[in-house]
């Protein structure tokens, strides 16, 4: 059978990506050059959206991710031996109120298994080797790691293949942006005599530079910080007792560094195309996009790309929406880059100043305002992506005068079915019963869920996307069905969408 859609990448983006077109029926093909999936920490962090996201899918949605992985509570910022501040997150407004340490080789190992139960095998040691668009699908060679290939048609094409790849390579779209003139090193290593609880992050800015600890388990930790910039071709890999020195020279004192797992050093690039859509072919992840990994939204954002895109393409692709919809998703999409590709070089600019003035006023700005719970609670929304919105989303409705403004996040409800939690992509109806409700019930029944949720303000109809953020909101119910027959393929097809069209 031809797939409908082609996934070339078999990371994080990939399989989640796939994992969402399959619970929706859509038929996928997902391919990887590597033999295995990584055995590599490597992204090391879920955030509370991103879990909220898992929790539509599987049969235990993000709990076994929860199971396998360990909450980190809050990230302290530190000066010399003074504390700045403190961001807890605990406040994060989520059913997911922490940051989820996890290793990569545990996320994908979780994915991998989600997609085995759905009845989907990643073909590795399979290369995507050469592609040929068309205006109705895309034909691609496959070649396996004994020399045999494969020609293929899909209906669609997304590049889930990093930072190099191969789809976006083939599509010539450029990756502007640059690579940063400074070493940096990663250890992930067993450690003694960490000062903080082993729940919370710590961030120690220093003269020299910037040192940051995150616990992955009780008592083993990823250590990340910069290093001067070396003419070598690939930031030099660190030695475990160079590492140890650093900690010794900016980080806690006392600590005693054993048993690493993995050592490795990088250069921070952050690039990002234009666009995410050519015609038939998308891009996600490290394929759009790739930042300085300071605040850790990589992979997160990667796999919020692929949620994003698959209930989008599954509507099409099952002819239930105008082909139309999939713009949205490079717009959407491109935007929330941007923000983390800026978010992501303020950060690393602010931790790495040398300027011993400028040092000086970041750790009092950093005292003063880390102090105020508003902006103590605003930054922890920010690092767990709560807070991504789509303000200038072309799928913006109406909105009511109260609430969630459309294109935010609606909160899942702690016991409530999360909205896109079905084998179909659904909008969710919050709204006093009524039979004008029905009647869109009735008439758009393959684009809502069959069950109307409780109102989410008094006298106010709200109608929330697939992914969980706010479409459009109205008091009157002609507004949403004219909303909702914009996004069916055929607007003039029902009583209750020509009824809105002239109210």
């Amino acid at each position: 059978m031809t797939p409908s859609v082609l996934i070339v990448g078999g990371g994080p983006v990939g399989m989640t990506l796939a994992s969402e077109l399959t619970r929706y029926g859509v038929g996928v093909r997902i391919v990887d050059q590597a033999a295995q999936r990584t055995d590599k920490s490597k992204a090391m962090v879920l955030w509370s959206r991103t879990l909220e996201l898992l929790d539509r899918g599987g049969t235990q949605g993000a709990a076994s991710f929860v199971d396998a992985g360990f909450k980190v509570e809050g990230v302290t910022f530190v000066a010399g031996n003074e504390v700045v501040g403190r961001v807890a997150m605990d406040a994060i407004p989520s059913v997911h109120a922490y940051a989820l340490a996890i290793p990569q080789s545990e996320t994908e190992r979780l994915l991998e298994e989600r997609l085995v139960e759905q009845g989907l095998t990643v073909e590795r040691s399979t290369q995507a080797t050469s592609f040929t668009m068309g205006a109705d699908g895309v034909e691609a060679t496959l070649q396996r790691a004994d020399g045999t290939q494969e020609t293929v048609w899909a209906d669609w094409l997304v590049g889930c293949d990093g930072a190099h790849s191969a789809v976006r390579h083939a599509l010539d779209m450029p990756f502007a942006g640059e690579t940063l003139l400074s070493d940096w090193f990663l250890a992930d290593v067993h450690m003694t005599g960490y000062p903080r609880t082993d729940t919370d992050a710590s961030i120690h800015w220093h003269s020299d530079g910037v040192l940051l600890i995150f616990p992955i388990q009780a008592g083993r930790y990823r250590i990340i910080g910069d290093l001067p910039y070396t003419d070598a071709k690939t930031a030099p890999v660190p030695t475990l007792e160079q590492v140890q020195a650093l900690v010794d020279r900016r980080g806690p004192a006392g600590t005693t560094l054993f048993d690493p797992v993995w050592l490795s050093g990088f250069r921070i690039n952050g690039r990002k195309v234009a666009a995410y859509r050519q015609g038939r072919a998308f891009l996600a992840g490290d394929a759009a996009h790739v930042h300085s990994p300071a605040g850790g939204q990589g992979m997160n954002t990667g796999m919020q790309d692929a949620v994003n895109l698959a209930w989008k393409l599954a509507l099409v692709v099952h002819g239930r929406a105008e082909e139309a919809l999939l713009d949205s998703y490079s717009s959407e999409r491109s935007a929330v880059g941007d923000e983390v590709l800026k978010a992501a070089e303020r950060l690393t600019s602010v931790a790495t100043l040398k300027n011993p003035v400028a040092q000086g006023v970041r750790n009092a700005v950093g005292r003063l305002l880390l102090g105020l719970p508003s902006v103590s609670h605003g930054v922890a929304d920010t690092m767990s992506e709560v807070a991504i919105h789509y303000a200038n989303s072309p799928l913006n409705g109406p909105s009511a005068r109260e609430g969630v403004r459309p294109g935010e996040r609606v909160p899942p409800v702690a016991g409530q079915v999360p909205v896109g939690a079905g084998v179909a992509p659904q909008f969710a109806l919050f709204a006093e019963p009524s039979a004008a409700i029905d009647d869109i019930v009735t008439e758009f029944g393959d684009l809502v869920e069959a069950d109307v949720r409780p109102a989410l303000h008094a006298g106010t109809i709200s109608l929330v996307r697939p992914d969980g953020y706010l479409a459009c909101s109205a008091a009157k119910p002609e507004a949403i069905a004219a909303y909702l027959a914009r996004i069916a393929t055929h607007a003039d097809r029902a009583p209750v969408a020509k009824r809105a069209q002239h109210a």
